[in-house]
């Protein structure tokens, strides 16, 4: 079972469906499926549903992926990403011809999507989904394509879309195989940091981001996961 990303902290507030006018507690992806056989997570199972889950109600809202999509991702993630109080559900797709993207869904279906990478077996890793810059609005961060591009890029949901703030070349936060994504965010009194790995894999590396820039600090040697868990921890 492919295990969730180190470090993305999951907001307290619960979002209230519509349909059914309960809250909505827990996401997790359904309905695995060797369609899109590209194996980064260490398989080739990946998954064509989510499926949210509502206090008070054992019925679940299926939300179901098109034959030339699935969810190739850890685990899906509930992120207030608009500012409205309530979470929405953050998850990697990728598409049979146009490799991975960052979305986020509502149970009404899709609200806003960064575009796909543009190639077919092409991934990216999400990093942390948090307010950056203390400004009060949230930011999505991941590295575009891991184990080739290797660039941390930062978004923000603005006006129905998410937006590219900027970007960040020569980091990663996963390696082909593993199944799961290392590093995520800390707060250790100096503004909140996400943690990720040099290119090569031998740097441990903080990076913040000022509201306009992303700027990054080497912070000791990558010794494997327990390297991560320690920065994590601000040890």
């Amino acid at each position: 079972m492919k295990a969730a990303c180190a470090g993305l902290a999951l907001l307290a507030p619960v979002a209230t469906d519509a349909q059914t006018a309960q809250p909505l507690v827990s996401a997790t992806y359904a309905e695995p499926t060797t369609r899109y056989p590209h194996g980064v997570l260490g398989d080739t199972i990946e998954h064509g549903a989510l499926e949210l889950r509502f206090r008070g109600s054992n019925k679940r809202h299926v939300i179901r992926l098109p034959e030339s999509r699935v969810f190739e991702d850890t685990a899906p993630r509930l992120v207030d990403v608009d500012g409205d109080g309530l979470p929405e559900v953050v998850v990697v797709e990728s598409h049979q011809d146009k490799g991975a993207r960052l979305a986020v869904y509502t149970s009404e279906g899709l609200l806003a999507a960064t575009p796909y990478i543009g190639t077919r077996n092409r991934w990216l890793a999400p990093i942390a989904i948090a307010d950056m810059d203390g400004d009060g609005a949230v930011e999505l961060a991941y590295i575009d394509r891991p184990h080739l591009a290797k660039t941390l890029r930062i978004w923000r949901y603005v006006d129905g879309a998410l937006v590219s703030l900027d970007s960040l070349g020569g980091l990663t936060n996963h390696r082909i195989g593993e199944t799961d994504i290392a590093g995520g965010l800390r707060e250790c009194g100096n503004g909140p940091e996400m943690i990720v790995a040099s290119a090569n894999w031998a740097r441990l590396i903080a990076v913040t981001f000022d509201g306009s820039t992303l700027t990054a600090k080497d912070i000791g040697p990558h010794k494997g996961r327990a390297s991560f868990a320690k920065a994590l921890s601000c040890d």
